[in-house]
This record gives C-alpha cells, structure tokens and sequence, in this order.
C-alpha cells in the first residue's frame, strides 16, 4: 500500500525536454531493474519537518487518549473515524480503484472515496498511481517505497526524500485510463484539498466539539492529529514490515511476506506475499477466517448489491503456485521443515511483528516489463512503450 504526501509521480501527460527522453531511454528501456544502493536519495526538509511537528502533536494527542483525559463519545467517535477511513483505504484506493478486483454501484464508490478523503492519503488518482507502480516494479528503484532500502525508507523515509528518477520515469508507464475516466475520481482528485479540509478536520473535530462536550484542543489533538498518523504508521506497516518480516508461502522470489501482525492492524492488508503473487484477488488474501475484515465486507457489500463481479485466484491456480514457487511454509502444502525455519525476538508466533524466515530475502531484479497486475500474464507491452517513447 501507499502514501502519496502530496508529492506524487510525475503525471503521464507531463513533457519531457529531447535530453531527458534520450536518457529514459538509455537508463529505463536497457537495463533490467533492481536497487542502485550506490544512489543517495535528496533530504526534501520541508516534508522531514513536517513529518516531525505531525508526530509531535500525534504524540500529544496519544497521551491525552492513553490517560483518560478525553470523554467515552470521544473515544467512540476516534473508534469510528479510524474504521472507517481505513476501510475506505483498504476496500475503496486499494482492492476497488487500484487493482478492480471487483466492481462497485455508484454510491458504493461515493461512500467508500469520501471515507479515504478522511484518511488523507492525497486523492485516490495519485495512491492509485503510486501503488500500481508499486506492484509493477516492486522492491526495486521504480518502487516509491522500496523496501530494500530498508525499514525506515519504505515505511516513511521515501516520503522525506526526492523520489529516484526510475520512480518518475516508469510512472509515465501507468495505465490510468480507467481512473480518468471516472467522473468520480477525476472530481475527487480536482477538488481534494477542499474535500479534505471538509471531511479529514472539519468534520472529525468540530462533531465531537459541538455535539460531545469534548474540548476543541482534545478533539483537534485526537480527532485530527493522533487519528491520522496512526492510521497513516498502520498503512506504513504494509509497505515495510509487510515486506521484511514474515514468509513467503506463494512466491518465495517475492520480496513481500505474509504478516500476521500487520494483517491484524489494517483490516487484512498484511497477507502480502499472496497479494503481490495474485494481485487482482478481492480478498488479497487465501483465506478470510481470520484478520481479513475488508474481505468480510466486501462480500456483505455483495449481497446487499453494492459490490459485483468480485475477481478472485482460483484454488487450483494458488495450489500450483505454491507447490512451483512457495518456500514451504505454506500451512496444507508446505513442510515441517520450512515451517519451523522462522526465527522471532522473544514469543515464537506469528503474531509477533519480528516473526521471520531464516533464509535470505530473495534479490528484486525485475525485467523491464515489470510484473502482473490486473491477471497471471498481465506485463507492459515493450512493442506499445517503445512506440510511446519514440514520440516522446
């Protein structure tokens, strides 16, 4: 998953001077794709600063909801905020727009783009751009949050530094199409700042002010402040420790693993190895039964007529994926062996963020046509983006 920060990819339409389409050419299209580690990322202080004075009033706003000094409706209302913004990241920007691993009626979509305004994770145009970018080249210097750059560059860091050139660049690859041509989406992306001031701060902090008694520096430090970032910190977790620790069942030459803790945290985005081995499955995920809310949701959604034509993997297309490219820890169809081959700081469970495989984390180097999205053979058309970069 991602956070934008509003410093987005380079759009699709943007020109390029002939210089830098030659080296596009030279750097992209010539090269097969995996981490520079020579490469130093540009500090963008403004966003470093900013990043500080947001968790410093987050913290603030931790201590007053830790100590009792806020009232029961408060606690209720930040309960409710967070659920729901964080369904409309999960359910809405990520398995609805980004992969359309399922459809939704028009006012499904509207509920679900209003939640992840207030979730305030820049419009659903610009994550889902950065997080289909994310899957084409992940774990390499295309990916906004690479996690072979390590904990804290993949979980906030890339939002503190100048994005690589490869980011850039291989955005202008993205497909779109079909987010430009939601009204929807386009009118949300238009006027987000002004949504957001609306339904990320107005409303959240002015309800409990006006209507639960609460005090107007409670409702801004809780209601605003704490909810954000730790509703922001929990989607982080899915781009870093849902990449560095945990097992990789279905693909062991994936970087992403399956993480019971993060799954726990986000509603069930954590099953990351499956997600990034079949990624236009609406559950993103094998199973439901456990930590996978969204999933949960999605199916309420279709018998209430909400959601349709939900896209999944099917069981004989996962079984042959595990037994082919699975590192054995696979619950039915792995081994003892690889099963006990995990290692954690204190409690061996997997519930326990540092539960790990002892193996090394396999090499991220991709070829240039990047890797499926929307079906198993789903890659860029070299033919297609060549012809692009020709007319430059």
């Amino acid at each position: 998953m991602s956070h934008n920060n509003n410093n987005g990819v380079t759009d699709s339409c943007d020109i390029k001077p002939e210089s830098e389409i030659d080296d596009y050419k030279n750097i992209i299209i010539t090269k097969k794709i995996g981490t520079d580690y020579s490469y130093k990322h540009k500090i963008v202080w403004k966003n470093a600063i900013g990043f500080i004075f947001l968790h410093t009033l987050a913290l603030w706003g931790l201590w007053l909801f830790a100590t009792g000094s806020i009232k029961f409706t408060t606690y209720l209302w930040t309960a409710i905020l967070m659920f729901t913004s964080t369904e409309g990241v999960t359910i809405g920007a990520h398995r609805l727009f980004a992969h359309k691993s399922f459809k939704a009626t028009p006012l499904l979509k509207a509920i679900l783009l209003i939640f992840q305004t207030m979730a305030g994770q820049n419009s659903v145009f610009i994550w889902c751009r950065d997080h289909r970018l994310h899957h084409r080249y992940s774990d390499t210097d295309g990916d906004p949050h690479n996690s072979k750059r390590g904990f804290f560059f993949s979980h906030i860091g890339w939002l503190m530094y100048k994005k690589h050139p490869y980011v850039k660049d291989l955005g202008r690859r993205i497909d779109m199409k079909d987010l430009e041509a939601d009204w929807m989406v386009m009118f949300q992306k238009k006027y987000y700042y002004y949504l957001y001031f609306v339904f990320a701060l107005i409303i959240p902090v002015a309800l409990p002010y006006y209507y639960l008694g609460e005090s107007f520096k409670n409702s801004l430090l809780v209601c605003y402040f704490f909810r954000y970032l730790l509703q922001l910190n929990g989607t982080w977790l899915v781009n870093s420790a849902a990449h560095l620790y945990g097992t990789r069942p279905y693909d062991k030459k994936l970087q992403p693993v399956e993480s019971w803790f993060v799954s726990f945290i986000s509603l069930g985005e954590g099953w990351h190895n499956y997600h990034h081995t079949f990624p236009w499955d609406y559950k993103a995920a094998e199973l439901t039964m456990h930590f996978n809310q969204s999933a949960n949701f999605i199916r309420i959604f279709e018998k209430l007529g909400l959601a349709y034509d939900l896209k999944t993997a099917s069981p004989e297309m996962v079984a042959r994926r595990i037994i082919k490219t699975g590192d054995g820890t696979h619950y039915a169809l792995g081994n003892e062996k690889d099963r006990n081959a995990v290692t954690a700081i204190g409690i061996l469970h997997p519930l326990n963020p540092s539960y790990n495989a002892v193996y090394e984390a396999p090499d991220a180097v991709l070829e240039d046509k990047g890797l499926p999205l929307y079906h198993e053979n789903d890659v860029i058309d070299q033919n297609v983006l060549k012809r692009k970069v020709v007319a430059g």
